[in-house]
Formats: structure tokens, sequence, C-alpha cells
């Protein structure tokens, strides 16, 4: 998703124009040439330094846009970036094919134009609040925001990167970013805008200039860890890094057989496994199944034969495998978080050692 601003007040002098044939030639020459599938169109800056236009003002620059996609002439499709759904309806009446709310349905309209019109939409985390775009600062909190007024058939979710607020923390972006994976929990397209976002580039040390590598290297992650949609400038490089990323994610199963739809689902974590199990109401009150749902392997070194036959003979019952080679004091254990809990349990009082060890092996599975 390569980005056009008709708003003079955006930081990306180079996306700004106010001239349509000037927009065009950028779309056709510096977006959809280098590799832009989407063109996202904003209206106004949704930095938080500046005053939120009205609809009524958006809808005055929603011109400029209008006459710009149509003189385009590569091939694209047309996203209008909004939190009012009278400029969305404007928009896909004029030509756009698509929405990128940065309310995320505060306007509880939003969704009924989206479905009216069938088309997708890109839905940020935010609060209900059409002046505070992506104000959320706790990561479970960006979960529950995601569900405000509901999802289309055709919702893109966005976890909502970036300072949007005064109380959200280079922090909170990379826990985001390191929790990527449960957003898949809702079973729908992700969208991530990250392109020389600060919580990245205070990484390497390096200044908006400068932070064109870090942007890449997040991108091949967050393609990998299930991102569909990467919103940028910096097209044709991160284009080139989100294949690589596609390339080699891991491989799931996903194919029908014998008229049976069979999906691996992308969890590597618990809670990533809870995330899926809320979206199909399993109910499960114990989070037993989640905690059964993924397989962890650690390996121990400099393990005396005493604690290996501890170990051995206490985790046999709970269903956690030890492979054992004493000549280098060397085991793996193989298990579930539920089995590894169950470990620590059987052998608390036996050695504080051990005690130490597997609560250790207990926290990393969460």
């Amino acid at each position: 998703m390569g980005v056009l601003n008709v708003s003079s007040e955006s930081p990306y002098k180079p996306s700004v124009f106010n001239s349509p044939s000037e927009a065009a030639a950028y779309v056709d020459e510096d977006l959809i040439s280098e590799g832009a599938d989407i063109v996202d169109v904003g209206l106004e800056s949704a930095n938080k330094k500046f005053e939120v236009l009205s609809a009524a003002e958006e809808l005055d620059r929603l011109d400029t846009a209008l006459e710009t996609i149509e003189s385009v002439s590569g091939d694209a499709v047309f996203s209008i970036e909004t939190r009012y759904h009278e400029v969305a309806e404007a928009a896909l009446k004029g030509g756009f094919d698509m929405v990128n709310d940065i309310c995320g349905f505060a306007d509880p309209k939003m969704p009924e134009i989206c479905e009216d019109y069938d088309v997708a939409v890109a839905k940020m985390a935010s609060p209900p609040d059409l002046e505070r775009p992506g104000a959320v600062e706790d990561v479970d909190d960006i979960y529950d925001a995601l569900e405000l007024n509901g999802l289309t058939d055709k919702t893109i979710i966005d976890p909502a990167f970036g300072g949007w607020s005064e109380d959200k923390t280079i922090e909170d972006d990379r826990e985001t970013f390191h929790r990527l994976r449960e957003f898949r929990g809702y079973g729908q397209p992700m969208l991530v805008s990250i392109n020389r976002k600060n919580f990245l580039r205070s990484v390497a040390g390096r200044d908006t200039e400068e932070a064109l590598a870090v942007s890449l290297a997040a991108t091949s992650m967050a393609v990998e860890r299930g991102a569909h949609v990467i919103r940028t400038h910096d097209v044709a490089e991160t284009r080139d890094a989100a294949l690589i990323g596609h390339e080699f994610s891991r491989p799931r199963l996903h194919e029908t057989v014998d008229g049976i739809a069979v999906e691996e689902l992308d969890i590597t974590t618990p809670r990533e496994a809870r995330r899926h199990f809320d979206r199909f109401d399993l109910v499960d009150e114990t989070d037993n199944t989640a905690d059964r749902a993924v397989t962890h392997v650690f390996k121990l070194s400099g393990v005396d034969t005493t604690i290996q036959n501890q170990l051995s003979e206490a985790a046999e019952p709970v269903g956690v495998d030890c492979v054992r080679r004493p000549s280098d004091r060397t085991m793996v254990l193989v298990g579930t978080k539920m089995g590894y809990t169950q470990l620590t349990e059987r052998l608390s009082g036996v050695s504080s050692d051990i005690s130490a060890i597997l609560e250790r092996i207990r926290k990393a599975c969460c």
C-alpha cells in the first residue's frame, strides 16, 4: 500500500500534492510502477498535533483526490483514508475501491456504508472517539478496540503502530510487534503501518532519513508473522522485503480434501491459541486446551545424573518427553505449557535448583 496525500500538513512532503495532474503522475511513476497494489489517499494528517478536520472540510479536499484517481493510467486499488462515513460514501461513489478508517468504526455508520458498497475496509484499532485515532496503549486493549462496532466480511485489521497518543510508548509498539500473530485470531487480513516508525528507529539509533533498513527488516518479519498489507512510502524496497518475508514464512497446510477444508493455524503461543478459540466460540474455562496447543523444546546442559533421573521420573506422567545424554550431562525436554506446569508442581520442594529452572521454563511458554 503506497501513500498519496492531498493534505498540506502531512509531514512526508514527497507524497503531498494539491495538483491532480502532478498527484496522478506521482501515483503512476512512484507508487504503481514501483509495485504498489493499493494507493491510500489521505485528506488530512492524522498527526495528533494538528486540529482534526470536520467531515465537511474533508469533503472539500475530496475533489482533488477524485480528479487524481481519474487521471491515473496505472492499475491499482484506491483507498480513501477517512474517519467519517459521509466522506467514505462520497469517495466510493466517485470511484474509490476501499476505505481506510483510521478511527476504527468510531463512526458507527462506517461499517454500514462499507457493507452497502461491498468494499474492503481497513480498521485501525482506536478508542470510540473520532478525534483520537489509534490512541490505544495497552496491547490487550488494542485487541478489544478492534471489536468496536463489529467487523464486516471484508474488514482488514490494523493494530495501530505509532505515537497516536502521549501515553503510548516505544515499548508498547514493540510488545504489539512481538505479539503480531495474536491478531490473526480474528481470521481477517491484517495491515501494518511500520514505515520508519520510532519503535524501530530507536533499536538502531537512526533518524527518519536513515531508517529505511530497519523498516525493511521489520517488514519481512511482519509478513512472516501474518501481515497481508504493508503501508509504506518506500514502495519498491518494501515490496522486495515483503516478498522475502513471504517466501521464507513457515509453510502451513491450507487445502481442501474430499470437500473438507483443512487449515493449519498460525499459532506459536497459548495466548495466540486462545485468540483463535475466542473466534470459534470454543469455551475453555481452564485454558487447558490452549496450553496443550503449542509444544516447546528446551535443551539443558550441565545436568548431573541425579537431576536427570528426577526429571525423567516426574516428566513421564505429565506428558513431558525427556531425551537424556548422561555422557556430557545434556538433556532435552519436549512438552506443552501445561505439561511443564504440572512438572514444576510435581518437583516443587524436591530441589530448589530444579524448581527454579522449571519455573523459568514454564514462564517462557507463556
